[in-house]
């Protein structure tokens, strides 16, 4: 597979993922509210709160995962030559300058956020930028560049946001159900009523592996996106080795703001459904390949 048909391939996966994630909260939405009884105008009621709960923190999920992050504007006389960097590849990706963030930690690593390309924030580490030479940290921006480009860090925003909806609905049925919303009228089927139980236990554990799922294809396509910008990648190739090597946590992170990260910045060694990235080897062997 080339670069361009990655690409192509990491964004239709990634909207099918994301198609998955509406669905999902769709079909909660509809049983829960038959199986309390609400009907039509919980359903009604359900999806209304669900989309005002949606606008809300996309206007403010990004200034809260700056405060997670613990995350601190960089000024240009400080590190004029990532400054420079930054901007030399935001021309080159036709894209706004994003706002530079630092946190001040020693563990390599770094990632973008934000609504959209216009508000856009790239946040690298103090020891990612005192650790990576200049093609390296070349690679790790563009590909932080190439998530703002191709407008992952909407998609990804949307998908934290949509989670953790699918949470809070599950956790507002069983918690109504506790107080006797099951006895309500119209909540009689007990086949209907144990689906929802299920549902409601199962649809969060559904919801987390299809982001972490939705997670790994973004950052596929955010490598050959970089290699693209950048036309080097040995570049970002190098700079995953030396991340791996000298691999050290992410003490800001935490289990909602890891996968926006370029390498995931709690734990190594995490596989399967629920990590957050593809493995750092293969994403190496990729970039080799290009």
């Amino acid at each position: 597979m080339n670069l361009f048909d990655a690409i192509s391939a990491n964004k239709r996966n990634s909207i099918i993922l994301m198609l998955s994630v509406i669905f999902l909260i769709s079909l909660i939405i509809a049983i829960f509210s038959y199986a309390l009884g609400l009907d039509e105008f919980g359903l009604t009621g359900g999806i209304i709160f669900a989309l005002a709960y949606v606008i809300i923190n996309y206007f403010y999920a990004g200034s809260i995962i700056l405060s997670l992050s613990s995350a601190k504007p960089v000024k240009k006389t400080e590190y004029p030559y990532l400054y420079n960097l930054v901007e030399g590849l935001a021309l080159a990706a036709e894209i706004p300058k994003p706002k530079l963030y630092m946190i001040n930690e020693a563990g390599m690593n770094a990632f973008a956020t934000g609504r959209d390309p216009k508000h856009a924030v790239i946040v690298v580490t103090k020891g990612l930028v005192e650790n990576m030479n200049r093609q390296e940290l070349e690679g790790v921006i563009a590909h932080e560049m190439s998530h703002i480009m191709n407008y992952d860090i909407r998609f990804m925003m949307l998908s934290v946001v949509l989670v953790g909806l699918i949470g809070m609905l599950s956790e507002v049925f069983l918690r109504s159900l506790f107080w006797g919303g099951g006895r309500r009228k119209g909540s009689g089927n007990a086949v209907l009523l144990l689906i929802a139980v299920v549902l409601s236990i199962l649809a969060p554990i559904f919801a987390i592996i299809i982001r972490f799922a939705i997670s790994r294809q973004r950052e596929y396509l955010a490598d050959a996106s970089a290699a693209r910008l950048t036309r080097y990648p040995p570049g970002l190739a190098s700079a995953l080795k030396k991340i791996k090597a000298h691999y050290k946590p992410i003490k800001a992170a935490n289990s909602e703001t890891a996968p926006l990260y370029i390498v995931n910045p709690i734990k190594k060694g995490i596989a399967g459904m629920f990590a957050t990235h593809p493995p750092i080897e293969d994403r190496i062997k990729k970039l080799e390949q290009m």
